[in-house]
C-alpha cells in the first residue's frame, strides 16, 4: 500500500499548481510545513486556501490572510455559500501561468480541513463526494473543473508528526464516537473560545458567564442543556460530547 507521504509527493510531482487547503479556525495547525518544504524544492507554485472562512469573524480573517500572504497568494473561501471561489479560479489561472492545455491542480491538507467540498464549490457541481467523517477521500481521481481546470482530489493527509487527541478533536480528525477522552477535548473547545469570545458560548447555550473555569462553564451548559444523572449530578461526559458535536459541526464559531 502506497504511504500517505510517497502519496503526497506524487501528488505535489504530477500537479501545475498546489492548493494547500487549511481550516480558518485553525490556519497554524492545518499548515504543513513539511508539505510546504516539499512543494518549494520542487519549485512549483501553491496557493493557501482558507476554508470554512463563514465559521470565523471577518476581521480574524484579513489578519490570517495579511500574515498568510507573505508566504503564499492566499484566498479564504466558503464552501458553504461558495464565495470567493471566483476569485480562487482567477488566482489557480494566475500561479500556474499555463498555456495551450488544461492545468492540473493538486489538492493537499489534513483530513476534515475540506479539499472535496472546495473542488466541488469551484466546480458548481457536486463532482467528488464528501462527508462529514473525516478520511472520505480514499482514492486519487481527477475532477473537471471546466475553464482549462482539472483538480486531483486527494485522501486528507496524515501527519507526518502524530498528533494529541486535544488537537485531533479541535480540527475534527477524530469525532466524538472516535474520541477517548470527551472531557478533556470538551474543556480545550471551552478554553478557546473563552479566549476569543465568551459571547459565543452565552448566547448559543443561554448562560451567563463571569470569572468561571472553563470546567465550571461545562457544569452551566450540562446545567441548562438538563444533562443529569439520578443524583442530580451533571453528566458530564453527555455534555462534553454536546460541546464536541457543537464545535465540529460548526454551530460554535469564533
Amino acid at each position: 500500500m502506497t504511504s500517505y507521504k510517497a502519496l503526497v509527493k506524487d501528488v505535489i510531482k504530477r500537479a501545475d499548481v498546489l492548493l494547500e487547503v487549511i481550516d480558518a479556525r485553525f490556519p497554524d495547525e492545518t499548515r504543513n510545513m513539511e508539505v510546504e518544504s516539499e512543494i518549494v524544492r520542487l519549485k512549483k507554485p501553491f496557493i493557501i486556501v482558507i476554508n470554512k472562512c463563514d465559521l470565523v469573524s471577518r476581521g480574524k480573517l484579513e489578519k490570517t490572510k495579511a500574515r498568510l500572504s507573505k508566504i503564499a497568494p492566499t484566498v479564504y473561501i466558503s464552501s458553504k455559500d461558495r464565495s470567493g471561489t471566483t476569485i480562487l479560479r482567477h488566482q489557480i489561472l494566475e500561479s500556474a501561468s499555463i498555456k495551450g492545455r488544461d492545468i492540473l491542480v493538486g489538492t493537499l491538507g489534513y483530513p476534515n480541513v475540506g479539499k472535496s467540498s472546495v473542488i466541488n464549490s469551484v466546480t458548481g457541481r457536486h463532482r467528488t463526494g464528501t462527508s462529514p467523517i473525516s478520511g472520505h477521500t480514499k482514492a486519487i481521481q481527477n475532477v473537471g473543473a471546466g475553464s482549462r481546470i482539472m483538480f486531483i482530489d486527494t485522501p486528507g493527509v496524515i501527519p507526518f508528526d502524530e498528533r494529541d487527541e486535544y488537537t485531533m478533536g479541535l480540527l475534527g480528525t477524530k469525532d466524538a464516537t472516535h474520541l477517548k477522552d470527551h472531557f478533556g477535548v470538551s474543556l480545550k473547545i471551552i478554553d478557546k473560545i473563552l479566549a476569543e469570545d465568551k459571547t459565543i458560548l452565552e448566547s448559543f447555550y443561554n448562560i451567563t458567564i463571569e470569572n468561571e473555569s472553563s470546567h465550571e462553564v461545562l457544569e452551566l451548559i450540562g446545567k441548562q442543556c438538563n444533562f443529569l444523572q439520578k443524583k442530580g449530578e451533571i453528566d458530564e461526559t453527555r455534555t462534553a460530547t454536546r460541546v464536541i458535536n457543537d464545535w465540529q459541526t460548526g454551530l460554535l464559531f469564533t
